[in-house]
């Protein structure tokens, strides 16, 4: 009878501090917390000779007052809460994994940031990385079956890695799996490829409705710098994602795997958009970690693979370019054949002669993501300039530059051609190549500025086409 007694005792006593955190009397003062409020509650009721439960009751309805009043000083003082302060709001993170891929996908998703169909996609784009960094990360020990040369040429006219292959079909399996894309674009692939699960032997269509639901388009380019993983040099996976315009104007053909004609192509490149429209873009770096960068347009991320409980956990919640750095990033053996500016700026900065005063030194690893991880980390600039024999680069617009560019400008950087943005080219093919330079906002601020000053008209008129939509 006594135990029932006070059983009914403490669910009064919850309700009352149930409703004292509605018609809170009063605001605890300034600089006094409700833990305080609640000791001195509790302290008042035993002196009165109240009993065990009743104590208890006024415990928590002080307690209850106190976090009532903390909530309306914290929505009082609130910041706007984009995604990098979603990050410090997370609540019950385990101490052991801490913020996982998976979980910040799902809090962005519930604050209204991403769709879920994005989230679907980042989810495939997860479970694909592991795969590749599995692949690389064993390659050496497997070399008849993952080293060396497919024996075929893709569209660029560039031998094929037998991990050049398997990689793609890993990601392009990976993704159509979501359901979720409307259309793939890969480096390895001649052409756009249908993004429905209903367009892979190995995966079969799970209804018409899961089939159809893609839109968005996903570019990428599976293993980034595949030459140098023979020799266990770091390589790296680069993505988009933009949200699929209607692309009814073109006529394509219903199976898109027996290929498209060139007006096709130019047509479905059309509906295409420039970088400045991408909702979210990333790289895999597949080194000594392996770190995942992510930007939905709100900052940049990043997440390294933690092998033990195979997920990506958060170990940079916010990246931020220097305004300057020290260092360089390219490959100097061709500048004698680079645009004049370009080599000026390069002779400067090298030399100590330029707006720092401090000579830059160079670091090139050949492989663009490992490059660009370094220049976001620690500044300074990464270019892949113009040439005699390639005078829009070598680099392609869609899932590389504009991916990489979309990324340093979201942590503070920038990126250019040479006269103009990268992110406001629109493209004209699916593989259209453009010269890049990004990194730390002052120096390539300094860079544009030897373009500027250029008297070339040649140059100036290759960065007006490349703006207008025209082939260089």
């Amino acid at each position: 009878m006594a135990q029932s007694k006070i059983c009914k005792a403490l669910v009064a006593g919850t309700a009352v501090a149930g409703s004292l955190a509605f018609v809170a009397p009063s605001v605890p003062e300034a600089g006094v917390t409700g833990r305080a409020h609640s000791h001195g509650n509790f302290e008042s009721a035993k002196a009165n000779g109240a009993t065990g439960p009743a104590v208890l009751a006024a415990a928590m309805g002080a307690t209850a007052v106190g976090a009532a009043a903390r909530r309306q000083t914290r929505a009082k003082t609130a910041k706007p809460r984009t995604i990098s302060r979603v990050v410090d709001e997370f609540e019950d993170v385990c101490e052991q994994t801490g913020v996982t891929l998976s979980r910040y996908c799902i809090e962005l998703a519930n604050r209204g940031k991403i769709d879920e169909d994005l989230s679907s996609i980042f989810n495939s784009i997860r479970e694909a990385a592991k795969v590749i960094s599995k692949l690389v990360n064993t390659a050496p020990l497997q070399q008849a079956e993952l080293l060396g040369l497919q024996g075929e040429i893709n569209v660029q006219g560039e031998d094929q890695k037998k991990l050049d292959v398997i990689t793609n079909d890993v990601f392009k399996n990976a993704l159509r799996y979501t359901g979720k894309l409307g259309t793939l674009a890969s480096e390895e692939e001649d052409e756009p490829v249908d993004g429905s699960v209903g367009g892979s032997e190995a995966i079969p269509v799970l209804s018409e409705e899961f089939a159809d639901t893609g839109k968005y388009i996903c570019v990428f380019d599976p293993l980034d710098g595949s030459s140098n993983v023979d020799a266990g040099i770091p390589v790296g996976t680069i993505f988009g994602v933009f949200e699929e315009p209607s692309p009814a104007e073109c006529e394509l053909p219903e199976d898109l795997s027996k290929g498209l004609s060139e007006d096709q192509q130019r047509c479905l490149a059309g509906t295409l958009q420039p970088g400045k429209s991408l909702v979210a873009a990333g790289y895999v770096l597949y080194s000594a970690s392996t770190e995942l960068v992510l930007t939905f347009g709100q900052g940049v991320v990043g997440f390294t693979l933690d092998t033990s409980i195979g997920e990506f956990v958060m170990t940079r919640p916010s990246i931020k370019i220097p305004s300057r750095g020290k260092i360089y990033s390219a490959n100097t053996g061709n500048i004698g054949e680079w645009d004049q500016p370009m080599r000026e700026y390069i002779e400067a900065i090298r030399s100590g002669k330029g707006e720092s005063g401090s000579a830059y030194s160079l670091r090139y690893i050949g492989s663009m993501v490992g490059d660009i991880h370094r220049t976001l980390l620690y500044g300074g600039i990464f270019a892949y300039p113009a040439d005699k024999k390639n005078q829009d680069g070598k680099l392609r617009l869609l899932y590389e530059g504009a991916p990489m560019s979309f990324i340093m400008e979201q942590a503070g950087g920038k990126a250019i051609t040479g006269h103009s943005r990268v992110l406001d080219i629109p493209p004209v093919g699916v593989h259209q190549r453009v010269p890049v330079i990004l990194g730390s906002a002052d120096d390539v601020e300094e860079c544009k500025k030897f373009f500027d000053k250029s008297d070339d008209p040649a140059l100036k008129a290759r960065c007006e086409k490349r703006l207008q939509g025209m082939a260089a």
